[in-house]
C-alpha cells in the first residue's frame, strides 16, 4: 500500500538557503549541446531527506526536503526542478514531487510511503531521480542517488536530515507511463470495443506535477484517420481509471486491413491539448500491439485485457484514398 501523506509528521524543517547574487556560474556559459551531458559521475548537486521506518504499519517513510546548486538547464539561468522517487527494484511503484519554477535550490518538503516488510527492507533500494520540468519536450534528468542499507534507517528516529550528493546520469528512455484496456470483437455484428480501463505513472504535464489526461483512439486505415472516439477527462492525476467502452463499426471483411491508434492526451483549457503517449494495436502493429490483436481476433466475442507501454508520438504519412477508406466514410 502506497499514498502520499496531506500531513507530514515530521519536525525541525529548513528553510530555503539563498545563494549569493552575482555568483558566476561556469554552467551558463557552456555551449546548448554540452548542457547536461556531462560525463557519467559528476556530482551536480546535493538533496536532503529524511527516513524513518515506522514498525506498526511496515512503512518506510520518506520526506523529500530540498535540493542546494543544481545546474541550471534552462537558458534564463534557471530549472524546474522536480524529483521522483522508486524503491527498487520495483520501478512501477513511484512517487513525484510537484513542480519548482526558476529555482536551482529547491525546498520540496514532501513525504510520501512505501509499504514494505522489515524482513524486505535489507534487499531494497531508495532511489531519487532530479528532473527539469519542460512543458513542450522530453524532461531533462539532472541526476540521481541511490540510497542502500536502509535497515539502518529502522533504528533511528528519522529526525535528523540526510545528505546526498546527487550524481550525473546518462539520459533515461522516456518514462510516458503504461495504459491497461481491452479488445474485444464480435464478427457477426462486425463491432470493435476498446475498453480503456487505467492508466498509470503518465508523464506530468502541468506544473502541478499532475496531468488532466483522457485517451482518444482513432480507426486508421492506408494512413487516414477514419473515426475516432474518445473518453472522459480525469483532473489532476497521473493514474487515472476510465472503465469507458469505445465502439467501432468494422465489417469483418475489413478487420485485417485496418488498426486502431491510441493516444493519452493532457486537456488544456486554454492552450492545445497535448499528446501523453501514445500505442498502436492491429495486423501490422509493432510487437505488443500486434499480439493484442492476434489474441482479439483469435478469441471472437471475449474480451482480451493487455498493459501497453506508451511511446512519443507516432506519424502516419497520410496516402491516397482507399476503396475501403472510402467504405467507412
Amino acid at each position: 500500500m502506497t499514498h502520499q501523506l496531506s500531513s507530514p509528521d515530521f519536525h525541525g524543517e529548513e528553510k530555503e538557503q539563498v545563494t549569493s547574487i552575482g555568483q558566476i556560474k561556469p554552467e551558463l556559459y557552456r555551449p546548448k549541446g554540452d548542457q547536461g551531458e556531462g560525463k557519467q559521475g559528476d556530482t551536480c548537486g546535493k538533496i536532503s531527506f529524511l527516513l524513518r521506518y515506522a514498525f506498526n504499519t511496515e512503512q518506510l517513510v520518506v520526506k523529500i526536503l530540498k535540493a542546494l546548486d543544481l545546474p541550471a538547464k534552462d537558458a534564463n539561468g534557471f530549472s524546474d526542478p522536480y524529483v521522483k522517487i522508486y524503491l527498487l527494484p520495483d520501478r512501477k511503484k513511484k512517487f513525484q514531487t510537484k513542480v519548482h519554477r526558476k529555482t536551482l535550490n529547491p525546498v520540496f518538503n514532501e513525504t510520501f510511503q512505501f509499504g514494505v516488510p522489515l524482513n524486505e527492507l535489507h534487499s531494497r533500494k531508495l532511489h531519487f531521480s532530479v528532473y527539469d520540468f519542460d512543458r513542450f519536450s522530453r524532461h531533462d534528468l539532472i541526476g540521481q542517488v541511490v540510497v542502500d542499507n536502509l535497515l539502518d534507517f529502522s533504528e533511528g528516529s528519522g529526525d535528523k536530515p540526510v545528505w546526498r550528493d546527487i550524481v550525473e546520469g546518462t539520459a533515461e528512455k522516456a518514462d510516458l507511463g503504461e495504459l491497461n484496456f481491452s479488445l474485444c470483437y464480435l464478427p457477426t455484428a462486425g463491432r470493435l470495443t476498446a475498453t480503456i480501463i487505467k492508466a498509470t505513472n503518465l508523464k506530468a504535464m502541468d506544473l502541478t506535477g499532475f496531468s488532466d489526461p483522457y485517451v482518444k483512439a482513432s480507426l486508421v486505415c492506408d494512413g487516414r484517420r477514419l473515426k475516432k472516439r474518445k473518453t472522459s477527462i480525469k483532473k489532476n492525476t497521473l493514474n487515472p481509471t476510465y472503465n469507458e467502452a469505445l465502439v467501432f463499426d468494422i465489417p469483418n471483411e475489413n478487420i485485417e486491413s485496418v488498426s486502431i491508434v491510441i493516444a493519452v492526451m493532457d486537456y488544456d483549457c486554454i492552450g492545445h491539448n497535448e499528446v501523453i503517449g501514445m500505442c498502436r494495436v492491429g495486423s501490422e502493429a509493432d510487437g505488443p500491439g500486434r499480439e493484442h490483436w492476434a489474441a482479439m481476433l483469435a478469441n471472437p466475442r471475449k474480451p482480451i485485457e493487455h498493459w501497453h507501454q506508451l511511446v512519443e508520438v507516432m506519424y502516419y504519412k497520410p496516402m491516397l484514398t482507399s476503396s475501403l477508406s472510402r467504405q467507412f466514410c
